[in-house]
């Protein structure tokens, strides 16, 4: 009988795979025992044809030779990997192979790498998929047990290969377009652009941005017992508005009350309830880690792929779902009873003490989880002594989510106290709690999701209670325009991009479908650095010269979300088998023809000049190989 040929996406996984399934002996790039071969990947092995592959007069870039659109989109070995490519055909071929595993990343990018080498070999050999969501030795084991039929994941590769021709039709034509143009190097891709065209719009609507100044008078209370002191903002009681549009009106009003006696007119409660934050995706962890650490999102997935890969610690992070399957939640308490004691058991203690963890359709839900569930931590006992700083930091917001899941919800009384002196009417905002429920787990963060001023104390008066007006001033003030974006908010204008769409029926279409993917979007924003487009600044993003440019020139279907969310929609479509693929890829035909078009006739717009010469050879700009087939 021959060996199973398992094929992981990294080296340090294949290691993994390999201890499992007790492959102790090593050859040249692979590991193995009697039963098993164990070889890897290191990320792509292949990549698609360069123009240039096909003809090699289409290595100078003319416009005249657009655009480039071959009957067949070819596979090449990349360079620097050949040799481990080599090994890997090898090895598939090999006699005594008779079937092969793909144990590359459970996703579409994943499936890919495997496939394409699997084509690129030409291999005809049967093959199973492993499919796991744990790098756990459990979940390896689990999912060799149960190892897939090849076949299943058909329409994903589908779609990933559609999406990987896409990319290189639009890159490849549009680049060389828009450069041949405007004579500098443009980088243009199906979600880059989009992506630049939202960061540019807002950085528009700030420089045209004027501050127009208003006022609010501010008093401050004390009851007649002197035992409560608080603070109101005059409002108009008509209009419920709090600006006051000339300094006049409001230094008069400050001055009528100041030293005056009132009554608190009304005290209005209302009781509130917020549920515990759904567990975390990819995209809502790169959110939080920039906000509190100031990560980009690349740094968070790094950080994460780390944790799951070599600590084991966490579920595969790459995932766009907030849910957990029914037979995930199963395993809650076992998760729990593993977190490290020192940092959460007074948190856990209350949760594993319950009957059982109540488990809501806001933590299981089977129909939210398609290719992998919400980022969680593993069963498997965790020491984070080891961990990095950095690690430390990623861990401890993916356990105290998975931990406040279980916990009650937030209850607050939200409290609005109206006090009236001199016929003039002054509002206080604050909050009473009630149950601090899942905010036990963040301490010193603000609670609920109401403007921070609420989040004040609410002051203990009743209606009808005599205040003396014991100081009161007016306040300038000035409109703010709208805040630059941060990778936080980036990365929600992404996921969210149907906002961005005035059709209704289209934004309805759009609701799952935003620019990219989890797994790509940390890509896409440091693409646009890379070419020039964009720059950090502080926290901010930032549109720079040429990145505004570009928007200008490119026409409108290039820029939309629009257009990329309906290309999302459609590889989603493939990837369920509801779309053909063929037809997908028509689609992407007719749309290059447009861009060449489009980029015949674009307007007349003079790029920064660029510090070398762009073009000394075709496909080669400051000494680095251009890469045109990018998102």
């Amino acid at each position: 009988m021959g060996k199973i040929l398992v094929i992981a996406e990294k080296p340090s996984v294949a290691r993994d795979i390999a201890r499992v399934l007790k492959c102790t002996s090593k050859g040249d790039g692979y590991l193995y025992s009697d039963t098993y071969t164990v070889s890897w990947a290191i990320g792509h092995l292949v990549s698609l044809y360069e123009p240039e592959d096909y003809d090699e007069a289409l290595k100078k870039w003319r416009a005249e030779a657009l655009p480039i659109k071959p009957a067949v989109i070819r596979l090449k070995p990349i360079d620097r990997t050949k040799t481990q490519l080599n090994v890997l055909k090898k090895l598939m071929n090999a006699k005594d192979t008779d079937s092969i595993v793909c144990a590359t990343d459970s996703g579409r990018e994943g499936e890919l790498i495997f496939r394409y080498i699997y084509d690129i070999a030409g291999c005809k050999k049967p093959f199973k998929r492993l499919w796991i969501s744990s790098m756990t030795d459990a979940a390896v084991k689990k999912g060799f047990d149960t190892l897939k039929d090849g076949g299943e994941y058909d329409n994903l590769y589908y779609s990933a290969k559609c999406r990987s021709e896409a990319d290189w039709l639009v890159g490849i034509n549009a680049t060389r377009g828009f450069t041949l143009k405007y004579d500098t190097l443009l980088s243009v891709g199906r979600v880059q652009t989009p992506t630049l065209a939202i960061i540019v719009k807002r950085q528009t609507e700030i420089n045209v941005f004027v501050p127009v100044e208003y006022w609010e008078v501010k008093a401050d209370f004390l009851t007649a017992d002197n035992k409560t002191a608080y603070s109101g903002v005059w409002f108009d009681p008509e209009t419920n508005e709090n600006k006051i549009a000339n300094n006049g009106q409001a230094e008069s009003i400050a001055e009528k009350v100041r030293g005056r006696d009132g009554a608190v007119k009304d005290v209005n409660i209302e009781e509130k309830r917020q549920p515990p934050p759904l567990l975390y995706d990819l995209t809502e962890l790169q959110r939080d880690c920039n906000r509190k650490f100031g990560f980009s999102a690349q740094k968070t997935l790094s950080v994460a792929q780390d944790l799951y890969e070599k600590k084991k610690a966490i579920s595969y992070p790459r995932t766009d779902s907030r849910f957990l399957t029914g037979d995930m939640a199963a395993k809650a308490k076992d998760i729990l009873r593993n977190l490290p004691p020192e940092a959460y058991k007074r948190y856990t203690d209350y949760v594993l003490g319950l009957d059982k963890p109540p488990v809501t359709k806001r933590i299981a839900d089977d129909a939210k989880v398609s290719d992998h569930h919400a980022i969680i931590p593993t069963d498997i006992k965790t020491d984070i002594s080891n961990f990095s700083p950095d690690e430390k930091k990623v861990y401890d917001l993916i356990a105290r989510r998975f931990i406040a899941a279980f916990y009650p919800h937030y209850v607050y009384n939200a409290v609005k106290v109206i006090s009236a002196v001199e016929n003039e009417y002054f509002l206080t905002k604050g909050i009473t709690v009630v149950s601090p429920g899942f905010t036990e787990l963040y301490a010193g963060e603000q609670k609920n999701a109401e403007a921070d001023a609420d989040d004040d104390p609410a002051p203990d008066v009743k209606t009808g209670d005599k205040i003396t007006v014991t100081e009161a001033q007016a306040v300038k003030k000035q409109t703010q325009p709208p805040k630059p974006y941060t990778e936080a908010s980036l990365l929600s204008a992404m996921e969210n991009a149907g906002r961005f769409v005035e059709d209704e029926t289209l934004k309805e279409q759009l609701k799952d479908s935003g620019l990219g993917t989890p797994a790509t979007r940390a890509a896409i924003i440091e693409r646009l650095i890379h070419v020039g487009y964009i720059i950090r600044k502080g926290k901010a993003l930032i549109p720079t010269d040429k990145g505004v440019k570009l928007v200008e020139v490119v026409p409108e279907e290039l820029k939309s979300p629009e257009t990329t969310g309906k290309w999302e929609r459609g590889l989603n479509l493939i990837s369920k088998g509801q779309m053909d693929a063929g037809k997908f890829m028509g689609s992407i035909g007719r749309y290059v023809d447009f861009l060449i078009a489009a980029s015949k006739t674009g307007a007349d717009v003079k790029f920064p000049e660029e510090k070398k010469p762009i073009r000394r050879s075709p496909d080669t700009a400051r000494g680095k190989k251009v890469k045109t087939n990018a998102h």
